[in-house]
């Protein structure tokens, strides 16, 4: 992966495939996902170095401003942040669990930027806006008091931007409950 991501999230189908070509035409950057997300809408993720991902961005925010509902910028990413968007991280000591909605799709990869880098917590998923009507949420683990402070910041960053839904955190999940998530 590059140095950094960035995604924008558009109303409509066409005007994101729109963004798209614009976004790697503009600079070196490489589509991680570009695909429809619930209900309706187009998102693109890129990757690529800072200031290619930064262009790239600016250059599909400026051309389709008044389709544009999110987007970010985020530089040196957490490690942990792609494989949890395909569901692809493997926790073999599940501890607490810490859930996260947002509103939108791009704040939700922020959210989970933010608490990944705030304590020592494993992602398990970042379900982008599929199959919720737009919304989007995290699941996350570790320790209670890691995952709380995890949380915490999470809501902390998509808050400034009105795009905290709601958040929990289980100390002792049932086992149940883990096999139905893992």
């Amino acid at each position: 992966m590059g140095k950094a991501i960035g995604m924008v999230e558009y109303k409509t189908v066409s005007t994101g495939i729109k963004a798209a070509d614009t976004m790697i035409k503009t600079a070196a950057v490489r589509i991680v996902e570009a695909q429809t997300v619930c209900p309706g809408k187009y998102i693109v993720i890129i990757t690529g170095e800072l200031s290619a991902v930064k262009a790239s961005v600016d250059a599909s925010k400026a051309l389709c401003e008044s389709e544009l509902i999110d987007s970010f910028v985020l530089g040196n990413p957490h490690e942990s942040i792609i494989p949890a968007i395909y569901g692809g991280m493997k926790i073999e000591n599940a501890r607490a669990l810490g859930v996260l909605e947002t509103f939108s799709a791009a704040s939700i990869i922020v959210a989970a930027d933010a608490a990944a880098k705030t304590s020592l917590v494993d992602l398990i998923e970042l379900r982008i806006a599929r199959g919720m009507c737009g919304k989007s949420y995290m699941l996350l683990t570790g320790e209670v008091a890691a995952v709380q402070a995890a949380i915490d910041r999470a809501k902390q960053e998509v808050g400034e931007n009105s795009m905290y839904l709601n958040s929990s955190v289980i100390a002792n999940p049932d086992k149940n409950l883990w096999d139905s998530i893992l």
